[in-house]
């Protein structure tokens, strides 16, 4: 069974070990959605998923 939510740092590696900062500015810039459970940070498998199909279209 998949995993269905990733820390931050688990779902930047799932991403190509992207950095923290980048991370957090595409968040700020609303192209990731995050999920908070208390004072915990995730990121959903499906948004991970989500987001990489989305750069298919950023390549011209």
């Amino acid at each position: 069974m998949a995993r269905i939510l990733y820390s931050v740092p688990e779902g930047r590696h799932q991403m190509g070990d992207i950095g923290h900062t980048t991370f957090y500015e595409l968040v700020k810039a609303g192209k990731i959605k995050i999920v908070k459970i208390g004072r915990r940070t995730f990121i959903s498998h499906d948004e991970i998923e989500r987001y990489v199909a989305s750069l298919a279209g950023d390549v011209a």
